[in-house]
């Protein structure tokens, strides 16, 4: 449906094919805890075969033996494909013989997968021990543009947006909006808060949200960002919402007359109005999240004024960096994409990184 990180990773292969290397790409796809056809990579070759112009063989699930068997075979600039290395559990266990098998079929291994560095996971954390790691150009890329938000030009403006304050796989923290905005506080002027995100905060406050979509484990980190009262006067929530009652009418009211039959899917134009003055004086921006629902025209709104709001400013008078799937398709639909300065490939690995997190794939790669 996206092919956003396939074309992201071309450099990387094109410069490998042009020394003459031999190829294999292995990626993940989705949280598959078996073989699942829908979650198969098979699809994701045959778009890498079309953008690079280059034949890629997809090898299935083949084991290790018919994949180093297949691997003597290619000639200097031949490219295979492995099926997503989450159908093996060795891979979400980061169970060192699966890493030394996969590190057995090659003689240098590139990570051009920072959206996944925050992983502990065989392909991305202990095939580290095993080979000589190099960082691939988009890797070296998004470090390159996420230490710019680290040791920002100011005001640097955070907007933070989505569904919960915190991101889980396997029921582990890999990426959290709470860390990035404690991290990140004391650097910025201002931090604005939208989507399902702000009802957890309006939720704290002891406001009706209705039926609205809430983060229940938020409270507690909440709780200890504003007793924090520097950090807590940087943060900004919504002046009015967009609400749809059980009839699907919308309407715009404040944040405190939500009544309890009705959904809060979008911030309104108050919030968009003074969001956008916060922005307009930014030097630094960096967006994850959405606004709302965005994917209902209804409530997409918020959601196109702040990704045009953030493409104006980049390019020249700010430095814009945009991050998350969600994130980077909203940005898309605003037709702007081309005037912000970085569209990152990653959402929790970026939270992870600004946020000061773990990052186990980048061991090895960085001094």
């Amino acid at each position: 449906m996206d092919d956003h990180k396939v074309a992201a990773g071309l450099d990387t292969i094109k410069f490998l094919i042009s020394q003459g290397a031999r190829l294999i790409i292995a990626t993940h796809l989705g949280e598959p805890d078996k073989f699942d056809k829908a979650y198969s990579v098979k699809p994701v070759a045959a778009r890498l075969k079309t953008l690079l112009k280059h034949p890629v063989r997809f090898l299935g699930s083949a084991s290790i033996e018919k994949i180093s068997a297949a691997v003597a075979k290619l000639e200097p600039g031949g490219i295979v494909m492995l099926e997503n290395l989450r159908f093996n559990h060795g891979e979400y266990d980061n169970d060192p013989a699966f890493a030394k098998s996969l590190a057995s079929l090659a003689d240098v291994y590139v990570n051009d997968a920072f959206a996944v560095c925050h992983r502990d996971q065989a392909s991305v954390s202990a095939i580290n021990k095993y080979r000589t790691v190099y960082a691939g150009l988009l890797l070296t890329k998004e470090l390159t543009a996420l230490n710019k938000i680290l040791k920002p030009k100011k005001p640097l403006v955070i907007v933070m947006g989505g569904a919960k304050i915190g991101t889980t796989m396997g029921g582990i923290k890999v990426g959290s909006k709470a860390s990035l905005i404690a991290k990140l506080s004391p650097l910025a002027s201002s931090i604005l808060i939208g989507g399902a995100l702000a009802n957890s905060f309006f939720k704290f406050r002891g406001w009706e949200i209705g039926r609205s979509l809430c983060d229940k484990d938020s409270v507690a980190i909440i709780k200890k960002l504003f007793s924090n009262r520097k950090l807590s006067s940087k943060i900004k929530l919504p002046l009015d919402v967009v609400v749809k009652d059980r009839q699907g009418r919308a309407r715009v009211v404040s944040p405190q007359a939500v009544k309890k039959d009705e959904t809060i899917l979008d911030i309104g134009p108050k919030t968009i109005a003074a969001y956008a003055v916060e922005i307009r004086l930014a030097k630094t921006l960096v967006w994850n999240g959405p606004m709302g629902k965005y994917e209902e025209k209804s409530f997409k709104h918020g959601t196109l004024a702040i990704a045009s709001l953030i493409a104006a400013r980049s390019s020249g008078r700010a430095y814009g960096l945009v991050g998350g799937g969600e994130t980077v398709d909203a940005l898309k639909l605003s037709k702007m994409e081309e005037y912000v300065d970085w569209i990152s490939t990653a959402g929790g690995a970026m939270l992870t990184y600004l946020g000061g997190g773990k990052m186990p794939g980048l061991k090895g790669l960085l001094s």
